[in-house]
């Protein structure tokens, strides 16, 4: 008999309860993300403010807007959050079937922050948005321990800049 799989990191993460996905839409500003990922290491010196505009579909899922530098233009990238099998929980498709990726809305304040999860194969990443680019000590301090409840540590974890946000980009400067 072989042994059940590993439950995925993402399984153990509760969502935020009772929360209406509207609170969720307007501005939101990247501050801080905890990842392996490799490019992310190796460029941590490079990191952009990075601004995110999020609108309600049909009531379920969310449509994101991510605003950032690149080459010093102003770019724009659409996604899609689908709505996964529970509330809180959505489903990023990406144009290859082992590309999805899960997203769980861990925490949220939605007046000032949110902690969401993204999962893609068994990689995780967790990231913290403020409704300002700079956020209390203590909501950090709650960043920092969902991130290693993960398994995640300090040395994967990024901060951003507070300056220089992109608000727009021409239309020549929008990947979907």
């Amino acid at each position: 008999r072989r042994p059940p799989p590993p439950q995925s990191p993402l399984e153990k993460v509760v969502a935020q309860e009772g929360l209406s996905l509207h609170q969720l839409s307007g501005k939101w500003f990247l501050v801080g993300m905890a990842s392996r990922c490799s490019y992310l290491a190796e460029h941590s010196h490079q990191l952009e403010a990075t601004m995110v505009t999020v609108t309600i579909l049909d009531g379920q899922s969310l449509a994101i807007s991510t605003f950032r530098k690149l080459d010093r233009m102003c770019w724009e990238i659409r996604q899609h959050y689908l709505p996964a099998q529970a509330p809180g929980r959505f489903l990023l498709k990406g144009h290859r079937k082992s590309s999805k990726v899960d997203v769980v809305v861990g925490e949220a304040d939605p007046s000032s922050f949110i902690i969401l999860y993204y999962q893609k194969g068994r990689r995780i990443s967790v990231k913290l948005y403020g409704r300002t680019s700079l956020l209390s000590d203590a909501v950090v301090d709650k960043f920092e321990q969902r991130v290693r409840a993960v398994g995640l540590s300090e040395d994967v974890t990024y901060y951003f800049p507070t300056y220089g946000f992109c608000d727009s980009a021409d239309e020549f400067h929008v990947l979907d």
